[in-house]
C-alpha cells in the first residue's frame, strides 16, 4: 500500500464538490486502504478522498489512535442526517494547509448515514470530537477547507503566514 501525496491549499480539486462513489470496487477499497496509511503517516486523525487527488465522496477517520484506542471508520457517500444544532469552537488543522490552526464553530453532535466497504448503510451519532472531525472531512467532499469557515482577518492573518 503505497503512501499517497496529499493536496496542499490552494489546489482546485480542494475547491470542487465530490461525485458519489457509486460502486463499491477493489479500486475503492484499495484507495481506502492506502487513505488511512497516509493519514496515519502525515499523522492525523481524517483524510478525505479529494485530499489525495481523488473527487469522491469517500473519507477515512480515526479519532482514536493517537491515545491508543484505533476506531477507524470508512465512510463512502456520508450525508448528515441530524444536526445537534449546539455549536462548539475550538482549533482545528488540517493536512492540506499544514501549519496552519484556526479556531472553527461547529455541531458538538451529528448523526451520520453512510455506506461502508460492503457496500452496507450504516449510521452513527457522533458527539464531540468525532463529530468535528468528520465536519471537516465532509467540507472537503464539499469543496470548503478551514480557511472557509474562518472570518476574513482571520483568513488573511492564516494566508500571510502560509505565502
Amino acid at each position: 500500500m503505497p503512501l499517497l501525496p496529499i493536496l496542499r491549499w490552494p489546489d482546485p480539486i480542494l475547491a470542487s464538490r465530490c461525485a458519489p462513489v457509486g460502486e463499491i470496487t477493489d479500486e475503492v477499497r484499495a484507495l481506502a486502504a492506502d487513505m488511512f496509511e497516509t493519514m496515519y503517516a502525515a499523522p492525523g486523525r481524517g483524510l478525505a478522498a479529494p485530499q489525495v487527488g481523488v473527487p469522491w465522496r469517500l473519507f477515512v477517520m480515526d479519532v482514536g489512535w493517537k491515545e491508543g484506542a484505533a476506531t477507524p471508520l470508512v465512510l463512502i457517500d456520508p450525508e448528515v442526517i441530524w444536526r445537534s444544532g449546539v455549536e462548539v469552537t475550538g482549533p482545528e488543522g488540517c493536512l492540506s494547509i499544514p501549519g496552519i490552526v484556526a479556531e472553527v464553530s461547529r455541531d458538538e453532535a451529528v448523526r451520520l448515514s453512510w455506506r461502508g466497504l460492503d457496500g452496507g448503510r450504516q449510521e452513527a451519532m457522533l458527539q464531540g470530537f468525532a463529530a468535528i472531525c468528520a465536519q471537516h472531512e465532509m467540507d472537503h467532499l464539499d469543496g470548503i477547507v478551514t480557511l472557509d469557515r474562518i472570518g476574513p482577518e482571520a483568513r488573511a492573518a492564516a494566508e500571510a503566514a502560509l505565502a
